[in-house]
């Protein structure tokens, strides 16, 4: 549909190509990136015209490219074309999200890698940030303090594009897949510090980097708890029924006890071992679908 009123300034033009995108479903990651593209591509047309008003290279842009609602079709027929990590399945819905069927899901696996992973990556992240905002705020007051809070700012949107990226692979979540456009260079290093401080993103990544201990040390200990206990316990009892020996000793609760000595015992508690995977499984993915949101809201620059 064409608009009434064309774009005449880029903040304009990305702000419909924004409105457009989301009007047709676009994840916040595809909108992000097809943001940073036509930033871009408007600044670049120009740079290369400088006798030209801004209006008029819009109206020449309009008329070679297409009108934002033009190009979000564009790109959300891209994103459709290309295949991610995990393509879509063309089993029914109903099956492919039982209660057993979650062993088929490769959305479990990739969430129950992220939650091992996220412990190191927490750590890093917190000791970046700690580190960094610590630094920068003790050396504001000398000449070296300003162009290291800038580098620690640039830092804090690679880890958070890097994070994007393990995000994506790992738990199946649409993030932006290249950085924000570069600051102009004519711009002074104040304006490059104001736009850095009053831009959202660069809090909001720094507190999601901050935030990635508390839950990377959650994750973790979920995760290891969860496969630790299904492993043991399905494992234990079937290794005692071979050997005809348990080893296990429950002194609080006899009967407890005397049941992990008996092969019934021995056969049911290894049946609740493997139940036990197939929880985790399902809550590996819950906290996927969780912690994709949580980065869609703080990572994603729109």
């Amino acid at each position: 549909m064409k608009q009434d009123r064309p774009p005449d300034t880029v903040r304009s033009y990305l702000d419909a190509l924004a409105r457009a995108m989301k009007a047709q479903g676009c994840k916040p990651g595809l909108i992000s990136d097809a943001l940073a593209d036509c930033e871009e591509h408007l600044n670049n047309e120009i740079a290369m015209n400088p006798g030209t008003s801004e209006a008029d290279v819009l109206a020449q842009v309009v008329e070679t490219y297409g009108t934002p609602e033009e190009i979000a079709e564009e790109y959300k027929s891209m994103e459709a074309a290309i295949s991610g990590p995990f393509p879509k399945s063309e089993e029914p819905r109903a099956s492919r999200y039982g209660f057993f069927n979650i062993v088929r899901d490769p959305k479990a696996y990739g969430a129950l890698m992220y939650m091992l992973l996220s412990l190191v990556t927490g750590i890093f992240y917190f000791t970046v940030v700690v580190t960094g905002l610590s630094l920068s705020i003790g050396l504001f007051i000398l000449i070296i303090g300003i162009p290291f809070a800038l580098l620690f700012i640039g830092v804090c949107r690679v880890l958070g594009h890097v994070e994007g990226r393990i995000v994506e692979g790992l738990l199946s979540v649409r993030m932006p897949r290249r950085l924000p456009p570069a600051t102009a260079a004519d711009e002074t290093i104040w304006t490059q510090i104001k736009e850095a401080l009053i831009d959202v993103r660069t809090w909001s990544t720094m507190f999601y980097l901050a935030l990635m201990l508390p839950l990377g040390v959650a994750y973790f200990v979920i995760a290891v708890t969860g496969i630790a206990l299904s492993l043991g316990l399905t494992l234990g009892s079937i290794w005692s029924l071979i050997t005809g020996r348990s080893d296990i000793q429950i002194s609080d609760v006899p009967w407890l006890e005397h049941l992990f000595h008996t092969a019934p015992g021995l056969a049911l508690s290894a049946i609740v071992g493997i139940l036990l995977f197939f929880v985790m499984l399902h809550i590996a993915r819950g906290v996927g679908w969780l912690h994709g949101r949580i980065a869609e809201l703080l990572l994603v620059r729109l």
